[in-house]
């Protein structure tokens, strides 16, 4: 996901750390300040950021009280990270698919 704006840090970096960044995990102190700022100047990150906040309220509230085994956390963020691949090839794909046919048009 690009919202095609430039960011000191790009929208794919703060996506792919927005899990450790919900969980209080990234111990650089300068990462999270990255983070904090463009999500303060994206508006479709900060809302990918909020809809992931939701869901891990949602999660915790109802099998907060177990312990989570490693080999779970890594499958779910390995198919989370293979869907959002998946998602920017078809993104890729519309956007070539309006450029060509903005090209056909204007020849």
């Amino acid at each position: 996901m690009s919202c095609g704006k430039p960011h000191e840090t790009p929208c794919r970096d703060v996506l792919a750390q927005v899990y450790s960044y919900l969980d209080g995990e990234l111990d650089d102190a300068a990462a999270c300040g990255q983070i904090r700022q463009h999500l303060e100047e994206c508006g479709p990150c900060l809302r990918e950021y909020g809809l992931e906040e939701v869901v891990k309220k949602l999660v915790h509230r109802h099998c907060g009280q177990e312990a989570v085994p490693g080999q779970l956390r890594a499958k779910v963020l390995t198919r989370i990270a293979v869907v959002r691949a998946e998602l920017e090839v078809t993104e890729v794909t519309e956007v070539t698919q309006v450029t060509e046919v903005t090209q056909i048009r204007a020849d």
